[in-house]
C-alpha cells in the first residue's frame, strides 16, 4: 500500500485559483528540504474522466505555478486527450512524459522500471478515469514515492450524467481528493447538489467551482428550506442537505430552532443525557448506507427508546464536542413526539 501524505489545507475556496495553487507550491517549497533529507519523492496524483480537464491542470501547475523548477519532473500519462504536452516545453522545463496505453501495463515492475530509467525528483501521475482506483491504491509505489497531493477534475456539464449512469465509478475518483474541481460551471451549475454529492463520501475535500473562461464561480449556493423561519421544518427530502450544511456552517444554526423526522439511536452504551436522532443516508449505492445523525443533550433520553421514530423540534447550539473533535451542533429538545415510521427510511444527497 502507498502512504499518503497531504499538506494542502484550506476551507472550500474563497479566493482565486492562482491564490490557492501560491499557498498549496508555498507549502510545498516549505517541506522540500525535508524531502529531500528523507530522499522522498513527491508523487501529485490527478483523478478524472477525459476531457475534464486533468492534463490542462498538470500543464498548468509545472508550467505556470513554478512546480517544474522543483527539479527533474516525471509525467505519468494514463490516457491520450484532446490537450497534449510539446517537446518544446517538456525539454525546456527538464520534464519526461511517459504515454500508459493501458490498465495490464500499469504494473509495480513498470513503475520501477520508469523510476529507474529516469530517477524523477516529483511525479505527476494523470490517471485514466475508466480503471479502477483499487488497482493503484493496492499498489506498492517505487522505494521513496510519497503520494502527497490527489486532484479530482470534474466536467460540470456532464456531471449529472456521470451520476446517473456512472455513479460508482465517478465517485470513486472524488472519494479520496484533496481536491475537487468542476470546471466548466455556468448559472445552471446546481453547486449545492455537487458539493453534497462529494461531501456525502468526502468530507475533507476542498472544491472549487471554474466557470468556462477560468474564472471561479462565486454565486452562493441555495437551501432547500428557509433558514430565517422562526421554525425550520426539515422534510425527509431536506434532511440530508441540512446535515450536510450544519456540520459544515454551524454557526448559520446557531440558536435557531429545526423540527424533523428522526430515527433515534440511544443505546444503553451512550452517556446519560446523550442521544442521536438521525437518519439513514444513500451516500453512493445501497451498499453504501450511514447513519447521519446530531449529538442532542436531553435530560429524558431514557424515556426515549433505542431505534424508535420521533419527530423532534430543537435549539441548536455550537459547543465543544469531543465526537465532533471540536466545535460543532448540539441539539437541545423543545419537544419530542412519537412517530411513524415513514415508507422510505433513507434520506439521500441529491
Amino acid at each position: 500500500m502507498f502512504a499518503k501524505r497531504t499538506f494542502y489545507v484550506g476551507k472550500d475556496h474563497n479566493c482565486s485559483f492562482a491564490a490557492m495553487w501560491k499557498h498549496w507550491y508555498e507549502a510545498a517549497i516549505l517541506k522540500s528540504e525535508r524531502k529531500r533529507k528523507m530522499n522522498e519523492i513527491p508523487v501529485y496524483l490527478f483523478t478524472g474522466f477525459m476531457d475534464s480537464g486533468k492534463t490542462s491542470l498538470i500543464k498548468d501547475t509545472l508550467f505556470e505555478q513554478g512546480f517544474a523548477k522543483e527539479g527533474k519532473s516525471l509525467v505519468l500519462c494514463c490516457e491520450d486527450g484532446d490537450t497534449e504536452f510539446t517537446e518544446e516545453e517538456l525539454a525546456k522545463n527538464n520534464v519526461k512524459l511517459v504515454m500508459v496505453d493501458s490498465e495490464t501495463d500499469f504494473t509495480e515492475d513498470f513503475l520501477k522500471k520508469v523510476n529507474t530509467e529516469y530517477q524523477p525528483e516529483q511525479v505527476f501521475l494523470e490517471y485514466n478515469g475508466t480503471w479502477q482506483m483499487g488497482t493503484l491504491m493496492d499498489m506498492e509505489l517505487p522505494k521513496y514515492w510519497v503520494i502527497v497531493q490527489q486532484l479530482a477534475t470534474v466536467d460540470a456539464t456532464t456531471f449529472d450524467m456521470y451520476l446517473a449512469n456512472m455513479r460508482t465509478m465517478i465517485m470513486e475518483q472524488l472519494f479520496s481528493a484533496d481536491v475537487v474541481i468542476f470546471n466548466r460551471c455556468d448559472d445552471s451549475t446546481d453547486k449545492g447538489k455537487y458539493r453534497r454529492n462529494v461531501k456525502a463520501l468526502n468530507r475533507k475535500a476542498q472544491l472549487v467551482y471554474e466557470r468556462a473562461d477560468g474564472s471561479l464561480d462565486e454565486r452562493p449556493e441555495e437551501l432547500p428550506f428557509d433558514i430565517n423561519a422562526d421554525e425550520i421544518e426539515i422534510t425527509d427530502a431536506d434532511y440530508a442537505i441540512w446535515y450536510m450544511d450544519c456540520q459544515d456552517n454551524p454557526k448559520k444554526y446557531e440558536g435557531k430552532k429545526v423540527s424533523f423526522l428522526a430515527l433515534v439511536y440511544n443505546p444503553d452504551k451512550l452517556k446519560k443525557g446523550i442521544m442521536v436522532p438521525g437518519r439513514f443516508a444513500m451516500t453512493c449505492c445501497v451498499e453504501d448506507v450511514t447513519f447521519i445523525g446530531f449529538k442532542t443533550k436531553y435530560d429524558r433520553e431514557n424515556e426515549i427508546p433505542h431505534k424508535s421514530w420521533i419527530h423532534i423540534t430543537a435549539e441548536v447550539h455550537v459547543e465543544f464536542a469531543k465526537e465532533y473533535k471540536g466545535k460543532g451542533p448540539v441539539l437541545y429538545p423543545v419537544s419530542i413526539t412519537p412517530a411513524e415510521k415513514p415508507e422510505d427510511e433513507l434520506v439521500y444527497f441529491s
